[in-house]
């Protein structure tokens, strides 16, 4: 990989369309308003209607004549994210990015019972893909660019305990759900291949970059002191969210990126231009990820029709 690769090395994107969930701020904004700038019709996934509305404005007038739409998705309820599927309005779908996530917040569960990290980060972006997998299929190379992290060398998953019930501890089940995104892309890309699908399944991570998701979970616990140590670990050590951007930008965009790929920042997998990102063995297992998948299946009722193995 080249190791200067910049935002400016986009190849060009007019025609094609991508989803970015969590696009309303740090690095899924960064990457929307990045795509929307070569050229792509970008659909903006988030949570809050009122915060995606202002991310698409502010992107329009950063980018004049972006194509840029809001529409609602809360990836912690499966309701939200099948409405969001029998919505979306275009034929094509040639980039998904599962960026949105949350980070060590305390213990809590989705609308549909899952503890949150686990059901928000893996399975809200589990049942999007599988929803919105028949736009891929028909889409010439279309990408899926799930967002991991470095973290996930926390921990494996706990197959016999996927919410945490016996023994939460919000770091370790981080990186579990970290791993999960992995898992995810390491079996998603198995099954394109054995269907013979061009699509490309790829990971991608930021590195240490200055986003709202560090301190969400001290804030929510109004631990002040906390709070103010993570903004200045934000400002003296992280990289700007535009750095933080450029692995998944590389990951969706570049052309010859390969399946089951996992590109992160050059400098000790920190900070810097994107490039080939260590993983754990256990990432690539394909027992762990065979099962992550059955388990996944049955627990948001989605199923990938066309790559059954």
């Amino acid at each position: 990989m080249t190791t200067g690769w910049k935002a400016s090395d986009i190849p060009d994107q007019s025609g094609r369309t991508a989803v970015v969930t969590g696009a309303n701020s740090g690095i899924g904004l960064v990457t929307a308003r990045e795509l929307a700038r070569r050229g792509a019709r970008v659909v903006l996934a988030c949570r809050s209607e009122q915060r995606g509305k202002e991310a698409a404005a502010g992107i329009t007038r950063e980018v004049p004549g972006a194509l840029v739409e809001f529409t609602p998705l809360d990836l912690a309820d499966l309701s939200s994210i099948r409405d969001f599927a029998d919505s979306y309005p275009y034929d094509r779908l040639d980039l998904l990015i599962n960026n949105a996530g949350v980070m060590a917040l305390p213990y809590g569960r989705t609308a549909d019972g899952f503890e949150t990290q686990f059901g928000v980060n893996h399975l809200g972006h589990f049942a999007l893909t599988g929803l919105l997998l028949p736009h891929l299929l028909r889409t010439p190379a279309a990408r899926v660019v799930t967002v991991s992290s470095g973290l996930h060398a926390l921990s494996n998953i706990d197959i016999g305990d996927l919410n945490s019930e016996r023994n939460y501890r919000r770091w370790i089940a981080y990186g579990r759900s970290k791993t999960a995104n992995l898992l995810f892309t390491h079996a998603l890309a198995a099954r394109l291949a054995t269907a013979g699908s061009d699509v490309v399944a790829a990971a991608a991570h930021p590195g240490y970059a200055s986003t709202n998701l560090q301190s969400a979970g001290v804030r929510m616990e109004g631990r002040r002191a906390a709070e103010r140590i993570v903004e200045l670990g934000n400002r003296i050590i992280a990289q700007p969210a535009e750095s933080g951007a450029l692995p998944t930008l590389y990951a969706a965009t570049e052309p010859g990126v390969q399946p089951d790929s996992f590109t992160g920042p050059r400098i000790q997998g920190w900070r810097g231009a994107p490039t080939k990102s260590w993983r754990a063995k256990w990432t690539t297992n394909d027992v762990a990820s065979e099962r992550l998948w059955v388990a996944s299946e049955q627990l948001t009722g989605v199923t990938y029709e066309g790559l059954k193995t």
